[in-house]
């Protein structure tokens, strides 16, 4: 009781110069092409849907996480793991952190070894992630994911696209895999039926959920091109 502030007062000032937050850290005329992947597309259609003044021109949301994450094939293989039995994992990560760099590199090109045309810059960056915090929180990021990206929010969609639904389904472009374990094709075809008249597309070239492993220079020009036409009208 002798705090000069009550904590809804700190928090709120806080926030008001939390420059690395999600409150007015994006300049009012600032236009955004939004890209997600995974349950990164989750989090663009929350950006979206609580930041409407946003000037998006548009969002590209890659092989999209955004619901029934814990009844998908890898969700049901995943879920015990991130929601029961994580703790398990720490022990021996931070045993493997203890080892030499050039080992752990080995072990990484050993458990890669079957990925055609892997990404060489991928060793180091996975290497770099054998660390107790960085696994933990990742894992407990992945539990909050099983139990908070349930059903699609189509309570929530209908409200904001009510007047703009056309144009709004446009400014998204959603991308499926064609065997993505993550979001079936079932999905895919879910989003179909619920929003024919949307830019819902599945992957012809069978890319993996995780194409950054082997075929990032291929999906960065594809998003490349879904996108040229909307810059170029920008600068007009």
């Amino acid at each position: 009781k002798n705090m000069p502030y009550t904590p809804v007062t700190v928090y709120a000032s806080v926030m008001e110069e939390d420059v690395f937050g999600l409150n007015d850290h994006v300049p009012q005329d600032t236009h955004l092409v939004l890209v997600g992947h995974s349950v990164g597309c989750y989090i663009i259609l929350q950006i979206m849907k609580r930041n409407p003044e946003l000037k998006v021109i548009k969002s590209v949301l890659l092989f999209p996480v955004i619901e029934r994450m814990a009844c998908s094939p890898q969700g049901q293989v995943m879920t015990p793991v991130l929601c029961r039995l994580r703790y398990a994992v720490y022990l021996p990560v931070f045993l493997l952190s203890l080892l030499p760099e050039k080992l752990k590199a080995g072990l990484v090109q050993l458990a890669l070894r079957n990925v055609y045309s892997l990404d060489t810059t991928m060793t180091p960056a996975t290497v770099s992630l054998i660390n107790v915090d960085c696994i933990a929180n990742a894992m407990y990021m992945g539990s909050q994911e099983m139990s908070l990206v349930l059903e699609r929010d189509n309570s929530t969609i209908p409200k904001i696209l009510f007047f703009v639904c056309f144009y709004f389904l446009r400014l998204l472009i959603f991308y499926y895999g064609a065997t993505d374990h993550w979001c079936p094709v079932q999905y895919y075809c879910d989003m179909r039926r619920d929003f024919p008249e949307g830019d819902i597309r599945l992957c012809e070239s069978c890319l993996r959920h995780a194409f950054v492993l082997d075929a990032g220079e291929e999906m960065a020009n594809m998003t490349t091109e879904w996108i040229r036409d909307d810059l170029r009208r920008l600068k007009q």
